[in-house]
């Protein structure tokens, strides 16, 4: 058991979609040595398939406490794969004009992004970065059979010993966010790691650290100064996503306001309904959802009317320091 919980609440409400996390991982940890396919860190487009490719349909998880054996492999087909050009026989060998796959690509990483759903002027989508949820019951440790898995006592991340794994990618299968992956080229599972070695200086992981829009916050659970501790227990705004997957994730979302902008009517007016259903947001974060907006609507309309709030103190987190408890 872990000593202590490191954890994560992403402002769904502040995410600008730019992936600068998605490269700051991409440039750490997976840009060579059979990872270059692999994104432990990557921003969705909801409504949308995600990555790897319906990653919501592989299966995996708990149910009823109980290990569900019934997860998918993705194929390499819903992950894309790393696009081949053909850059030397253009730019070295003069052999044509024009930059182009070798293979015409059927899908990749944000292959449908800022697609959405419905029709101008009532279109709408917002993006969901998503990183290895470091669960405090974690399917991908109890899938596998060669204790290669293990939470780390001092923060529960959850980290794969290479030097244990023989490459039997039960966790791939367990895992029902589709967050580990297999190394081709050394036959072994790999997974976000939550940025450890950083961690342990007391530096923020590099997706934290990079982030833009500032959406990102990191802490330790029982840390009751803490955004972290304040974000989900006390306010209880931010959620985890698919908590009914039973793996008890650590990782939180603020979810986005649905109520701004309202929908318009036929004739143009703006009417009451939301722009993004109820229903979409509760069957990613679940039936806390509903009182997670009002208290989020009630707490921005005293900032509109001048008068203090700590919930939005909290979010607009103006420093590092407001951010990063580690």
């Amino acid at each position: 058991m872990s000593q202590r919980q490191l954890a994560y609440v992403f402002d769904l409400n502040k995410c600008i979609g730019c992936h600068t996390c998605t490269m700051a991982c991409k440039q750490l940890w997976t840009n060579r040595d059979g990872r270059e396919y692999m994104y432990w860190n990557n921003v969705e487009t909801r409504p949308g398939k995600g990555y790897p490719k319906n990653w919501e349909q592989k299966g995996g998880g708990f149910k009823g406490g109980a290990l569900q054996t019934d997860g998918k492999i993705p194929p390499k087909e819903d992950y894309g794969g790393v696009w081949e050009y053909n850059l030397e026989e253009v730019l070295l060998q003069g052999k044509g004009n024009q930059v182009v796959p070798h293979e015409k690509p059927t899908w990749g990483v944000n292959w449908d992004e800022d697609e959405g759903k419905g029709e101008f002027p009532n279109d709408h989508y917002f993006y969901l970065p998503r990183i290895c949820n470091h669960c405090s019951n974690p399917a991908c440790l109890a899938a596998c059979p060669r204790k290669a898995i293990y939470k780390r006592p001092e923060d529960g991340l959850v980290v794969l010993d290479q030097e244990r794994c023989k490459g039997y990618r039960y966790c791939v299968k367990a895992c029902p966010y589709g967050k580990v992956y297999f190394n081709l080229q050394t036959q072994k599972s790999e997974k976000c790691i939550g940025c450890y070695p950083r961690v342990e200086k007391g530096v923020p992981p590099a997706c934290v650290a990079q982030c833009v829009g500032k959406i990102r916050f990191v802490g330790y659970r029982d840390d009751k100064d803490g955004p972290i501790h304040k974000l989900v227990e006390q306010w209880k705004v931010a959620l985890p996503l698919h908590a009914e997957y039973g793996t008890e994730p650590n990782v939180f979302y603020v979810p986005p306001m649905n109520t701004t902008p309202l929908v318009f009517e036929e004739d143009g007016r703006l009417g009451d309904k939301p722009r993004i259903p109820l229903a979409d947001l509760e069957a990613l974060f679940g039936p806390g959802t509903k009182q997670a907006l009002e208290t989020l609507g009630r707490e921005m309309q005293k900032r509109r009317e001048a008068k203090p709030s700590e919930l939005t103190e909290i979010l607009i987190g103006y420093t590092n320091k407001d951010r990063y408890r580690l």
